[in-house]
């Protein structure tokens, strides 16, 4: 126990999980993204490590992309003696709303060494463009 300012008791715990407790409990985890805006774009990438293209799903409904997937564990290690869990299992599921100047016919996506990279192209409306003066 630590003791802190103004009284406070505060327990130091750790917590080793041993196999069977993590065999059976339900993972769930989210994969890190970046969104960057540009002039006539978005560009959103995911790190999605040790997938492969067949693993997850991307759809667009209502100017919400919906990305999801699974990673299971490696369950033929039967007999290996894991001292730490820290590649995150189980199903995942991440939504990104964009603003309705994308235009959902103009998205290209990409997955390249783990990374899923998709450029969301601007209506052209939404465009900057140079008005000349008479």
């Amino acid at each position: 126990s630590v003791i802190l300012k103004g009284g406070l008791i505060m327990t130091l715990v750790r917590y080793y999980p041993t196999r069977e407790h993590t065999a059976t409990r339900t993972n769930h985890w989210v994969p890190t993204a970046d969104v960057t805006e540009h002039e006539n774009d978005y560009t959103l990438e995911v790190d999605l490590p040790g997938f492969e293209k067949a693993d997850f799903t991307l759809k667009l409904n209502d100017g919400v992309l919906t990305l999801s997937g699974d990673r299971a564990r490696n369950e033929h290690d039967h007999g290996k003696y894991y001292h730490s869990f820290e590649r995150p299992t189980g199903a995942f599921t991440r939504s990104f709303r964009f603003p309705d100047n994308v235009d959902s016919a103009k998205i290209n996506a990409t997955y390249e060494n783990g990374v899923l990279k998709l450029q969301l192209e601007k209506k052209e409306a939404a465009k900057p463009r140079t008005i000349k003066i008479a």
